[in-house]
């Protein structure tokens, strides 16, 4: 996004972190657009942008975080959901039809954040099964469902610390807001 400055000035400190986010280092983050009810209320059903970090290694996903995931069934389209559990999690239904299990190596489980909505509406872990931990590509780190309710995302406490130095230096409302397609 290019700044406004005052006066054509433009400081060290404004070159400085261009050079560092967009040339030296890249962007560590995108936005992403989710309308819809499975997320609500940490993400409005009438929708909101989402920075999302990437994830290149899925390992560095952990339960509690909102992440962006492939659609296990339609590969081009994309799910926010929070993850649940990961590998070595042992699985047990409130249907004492199903028997338990224990997730196998690369396997993760994902939950809508809507508690209201059926298994069917949610397109969840619980229609799914088990997912790939290779079909997450990103955490969601902040939302800005309109101009004036935006925030930070509720993550575990170590990605939320490790994303709290990328939200200091990728964070840009005016950006998110210009996308913003409610």
């Amino acid at each position: 996004m290019m700044q406004k400055y005052a006066g054509g000035r433009i400081t060290q400190a404004d070159v400085s972190d261009f050079v560092f986010k967009d040339f030296l280092h890249g962007r560590l983050t995108y936005l992403h657009w989710n309308k819809g009810k499975e997320m609500a209320p940490t993400i409005s059903e009438q929708g909101g942008t989402l920075l999302v970090r990437k994830l290149p290694d899925p390992t560095k996903a952990f339960v509690g975080d909102v992440v962006v995931l492939k659609d296990p069934e339609t590969l081009d389209n994309f799910l926010v959901r929070r993850l649940a559990a990961i590998e070595g999690y042992e699985m047990v239904s409130s249907d004492e039809k199903d028997e338990p299990f224990v997730l196998e190596e690369n396997q993760c489980w994902v939950l809508a954040d809507n508690e209201n909505l059926k298994p069917q509406e949610a397109r969840d872990s619980r229609i799914l099964g088990p997912v790939s931990m290779m079909n997450i590509v990103g955490r969601v780190v902040y939302c800005l469902r309109t101009a004036v309710d935006h925030g930070p995302v509720q993550n575990s406490h170590p990605s939320s610390r490790m994303d709290s130095p990328v939200l200091e230096v990728e964070l840009d409302i005016d950006e998110m807001a210009n996308n913003h397609k409610a």
